[in-house]
């Protein structure tokens, strides 16, 4: 995925910051925040590396756990006339509603080859 990083097993979101010319990472998933910012790269990875190990020292400290959990379900509000389509294009292929959206969800998400 472009824009993210993973450091440490967790993943981080990367933007560029103009108003201090700096990158900005901020990790997703935690059960609190984490973020750290770098000109380049390597101090991107330098400085998520420092922030994720402060963090986890903190969640352990205070006996939280650092990640996370999801459910596995979410709603979805999308026009009607999307829904009508999608249970069509699902059909088409031999799904269920809901394997075609978790298909379909994963192919967007799947790393790109290198």
């Amino acid at each position: 995925m472009r824009n993210t990083m993973e450091i440490g097993g967790y993943r981080a979101i990367i933007q560029f910051d103009p108003d201090i010319e700096m990158f900005r990472g901020e990790f997703v998933g935690l059960n609190g925040g984490a973020d750290f910012y770098a000109r380049d790269v390597s101090g991107l990875m330098r400085e998520g590396a420092a922030s994720l190990k402060v963090f986890l020292e903190m969640c352990e400290e205070d006996g939280v756990e650092p990640g996370r959990t999801y459910s596995g379900r979410f709603n979805l509000r999308i026009p009607s006339e999307l829904h009508a389509d999608v249970v069509v294009a699902a059909a088409a292929e031999g799904k269920s509603l809901n394997q075609w959206v978790t298909d379909t969800l994963g192919d967007r998400i799947a790393p790109e080859p290198a």
